[in-house]
């Protein structure tokens, strides 16, 4: 069944499939970072330039995630021009207690 979210701006989103385009660009030029995270797992990108995407994939996180899959954070810059080689994401699975 699909779920629906609210309407959000549409450069939101459209901002939002950029990282994650940059954020996959990254990924696969760097396999290794996979073997550390954990199997099945839902990603979740917090730009640290953008308040207003970083709130609402927290919400999206926060209403549609799955209990029990475990949840990496990405933390990014949202710049244009940013040099993915030079300034890589931080990759972040926390550790329940």
């Amino acid at each position: 069944m699909a779920k629906f979210i609210d309407r959000k701006p549409r450069r939101v989103v459209e901002r939002n499939i950029a990282l994650l385009e940059k954020l996959m660009r990254y990924l696969v030029t760097e396999p290794r970072i996979f073997s550390a995270l954990p199997d099945n797992f839902e990603l979740v990108i917090l730009p640290e330039d953008d308040p207003e995407i970083r709130l609402y994939n927290l919400e999206l996180l926060d209403r549609f995630g799955t209990e029990g899959k475990p949840v990496v954070f990405a933390r990014i810059r949202s710049a244009r021009r940013l040099d993915w080689k030079r300034a890589k994401p931080h990759l972040y699975v926390p550790v329940s207690a």
